[in-house]
């Protein structure tokens, strides 16, 4: 994801090569980044929260304490620290991070990486209205996003948005084999399965018309489109997906310890 950030930063110009420094443990990825995005890489924590005005702190849940523990006698007053971690709630990191740090928490997802994620942010007790507008820039970088004011509502979005894209993979998984099992080569299915997600995700997007409205436009009375969602609706299609958000909602309430 921090990889992601960097390119869609650098792509939209939010930020030049010059105002990015990466800490990398490893040395393979730093010169990875270093030679892909010329942007100045180190193994040094400490210096790069003690000469950044925004920090954003892209590591695994299980690090993040000894991370912060580390560079929380770097702070300097007035750094913005956004964080990415799934699960580490705000009065955590402020905690950590000493009295009036300003820290904000996003929720981003992994199409990011081709630039059409969705984040969701949240500030915390001492983050301005800038430093939210500064975390939006960057996470517009690579997608959409928007900013919510409480906290709770990033386990909904984690089962939502966060594990979504899982769920399609899944729902076009399905997809696939349908079209196999009606007598197409693997191949063909694949094919027609992943421009159809794709072309219907367009339509959601760019017409403007809701799913219940396109979804009518292509059913006719009769037709093989109803038949198909009639069997969808008789084996229990959206309650399945439904309860599928809401129990990844409540596993991300879990691990949050909430």
């Amino acid at each position: 994801m921090a990889g992601a950030l960097v390119k869609g930063l650098l792509a939209s110009r939010t930020y030049a090569p010059a105002d990015i420094w990466v800490a990398e443990p490893l040395v393979a990825r730093r010169r990875a980044l270093s030679r892909g995005f010329r942007i100045t890489t180190t193994a040094d924590n400490r210096a790069v929260a003690s000469s950044s005005s925004i920090v954003v702190l892209a590591v695994k849940p299980q690090v993040m304490d000894s991370v912060v523990e580390e560079i929380a006698p770097a702070v300097r007053p007035g750094t913005l620290f956004v964080s990415i971690a799934a699960g580490v709630r705000l009065d955590r990191l402020e905690r950590a991070l000493g009295a009036g740090a300003r820290v904000v928490r996003v929720m981003p997802n992994t199409p990011a990486l081709l630039g059409r994620g969705m984040s969701v942010v949240v500030p915390g007790r001492h983050a301005s209205r800038r430093d939210v507008g500064r975390t939006l820039a960057i996470f517009r970088a690579v997608g959409d996003a928007v900013a919510v004011a409480d906290e709770k509502l990033l386990d909904a979005v984690t089962g939502l948005s966060g594990s979504g894209p899982a769920f399609v993979y899944a729902f076009a998984e399905a997809l696939i084999e349908g079209g196999r099992r009606a007598g197409l080569e693997p191949a063909l299915a694949s094919r027609l399965a992943l421009r159809t997600v794709a072309g219907a995700a367009a339509m959601l997007l760019e017409t403007g018309l809701g799913p219940a409205e396109l979804r009518s436009m292509v059913t006719s009375p009769g037709g093989t489109t109803l038949a198909g969602l009639s069997h969808l609706d008789a084996q229990g299609f959206s309650r399945a997906v439904q309860g599928a958000v809401e129990v990844a909602a409540a596993r991300a309430r879990e691990l949050a310890g909430r």
